[in-house]
């Protein structure tokens, strides 16, 4: 518990700050995120689902934390080049955990999209009622802390019935001169008959080693339709911890991706309920990596109710060292009758060296169900290859080929075309030893 210590002993000591800087909502909830750390800690290898990644040394370097919130120059239009193509989107900016004020691109009335420190202290009864209440503090040390240091994030609020018909993209960049730790909360409801589009893309602007703790807490109610995706393009001196909660009400659905094209460290946590009759999942992921870079996925699908459908599929490529994990449990409730789920999960080791884990898991407490599992880890296919030299395809042009054709599964699974022609983009010049360090968002 040394390295839980010295974040309990920088609590307290900058507790003060904090509160100060921070509006009473996200106060509220410090307490008991600090009792529920205190107990429990950073998550082990001793869990299950955290089999892959041992967190506690991730949090050892000595990172700083902006608590005072001094403002770190930055003006995100100069660096952002990441535009996609044929798609108009309303675009905002992050800033480490601080939302970027002077893009206001127009939203339909009534809905709020901003400063999550700022809209609790505005509208503090709406944000109150949803503020940590998926995000357990005692059953995840990674969110309690998450809690306990949280200044700062985004607010996402669509009022019943609100259909907005453009993607809304949001950059999230981390800036600093010295290593930091950022600590991000983004809430994001969907009241009944709503619709929108969030593309949520993460990169990194300077040479330093950036920690990034975030918590995303999703309401999609009766209805509503949310499309999520994320695309991770930051460092290899990066290490990012996302926690995503999501929970749907009857007739809704949700369509999430989150693809990682470059990065350090990454551990993305999916925690989705089907708390309603009739709710649809679609959850996805892709990942690239290589060298030493490591990506984990963990994802709890709970089917509460009856005549809901989950399908998931993740696909890796892993090159030189690089390590995947992909671990997924799907639960079925007793009252969760004529539930259908599909959970997929494929590996692709471009070297010996490379290597990817897989747990999937099914849990069923009803029996009118139709549930699968499967995974698969090889290498790329030695008679595709041979077959496409034949024909005068060099050897190198032939893995470049097929190895694209293998996370285009998942890239095609987007709704948005143009996003997608961009993916396919970006991910040829990935594999093509184009993009690093996001370089790609400058070309």
């Amino acid at each position: 518990m040394r390295v839980e210590q010295d974040y309990i002993t920088l609590f307290h000591q900058a507790e003060s700050l904090i509160n100060e800087n921070t509006s009473e909502i996200l106060n509220s909830r410090r307490a008991q995120a600090l009792a529920n750390f205190k107990e429990q800690g950073f998550p082990t290898r001793k869990d299950e689902r955290y089999l892959y990644t041992d967190i506690a040394p991730l949090f050892e370097p000595n990172y700083g934390l902006n608590i005072r919130r001094l403002q770190i120059p930055v003006n995100p239009y100069k660096v952002f080049r990441c535009d996609v193509p044929n798609l108009t989107t309303s675009l905002y900016f992050m800033h480490n955990d601080s939302f970027y004020h002077h893009a206001q691109p127009s939203l339909p009335d009534g809905v709020l999209f901003g400063s999550l420190n700022e809209l609790s202290a505005q509208y503090p009864e709406l944000v109150n009622k949803f503020y940590g209440r998926l995000a357990d503090t005692s059953k995840d040390g990674i969110a309690a802390l998450n809690t306990l240091f949280a200044q700062d994030g985004l607010l996402c609020y669509i009022p019943h019935g609100v259909r907005i018909e453009k993607p809304i993209q949001l950059v999230k960049i981390l800036r600093a001169d010295v290593d930091l730790m950022v600590n991000r909360r983004l809430l994001i409801v969907l009241e009944d008959n709503t619709e929108a589009s969030l593309l949520m893309c993460d990169h990194t602007m300077d040479d330093v080693n950036f920690l990034s703790t975030q918590v995303i807490e999703v309401f999609v109610g009766k209805g509503a339709t949310l499309r999520l995706y994320g695309l991770e393009e930051t460092s290899e001196r990066s290490t990012r911890l996302s926690q995503l909660y999501i929970r749907q009400e009857a007739g809704s659905t949700v369509q999430c991706s989150d693809l990682t094209l470059h990065n350090g460290t990454t551990r993305n946590t999916s925690d989705i309920s089907l708390a309603g009759k009739g709710a649809t999942l679609s959850l996805s992921g892709m990942a690239i990596a290589d060298k030493r870079q490591q990506i984990d996925n963990y994802t709890f699908v709970e089917h509460a109710a009856p005549d809901c459908t989950s399908e998931e599929l993740y696909k890796y490529v892993l090159d030189d060292e690089a390590v995947g994990a992909f671990a997924g449990k799907v639960l079925v409730r007793p009252d969760a009758q004529r539930t259908s789920s599909r959970q997929t999960n494929r590996n692709l080791c471009a070297t010996r060296q490379a290597r990817a884990y897989s747990q999937p898991q099914l849990e069923i407490y009803a029996d009118d169900v139709k549930c699968s599992h499967g995974a698969t880890t090889g290498q790329l296919d030695e008679n595709a290859l041979f077959y496409m030299k034949t024909r005068g395809i060099a050897e190198r042009e032939a893995r470049l080929l097929l190895m694209s054709a293998f996370v285009n599964e998942v890239i095609d699974n987007i709704s948005l075309e143009a996003l997608r022609d961009r993916l396919h983009l970006l991910v040829d010049k990935r594999f093509r030893g184009e993009l690093a360090r996001c370089k790609g968002c400058s070309c």
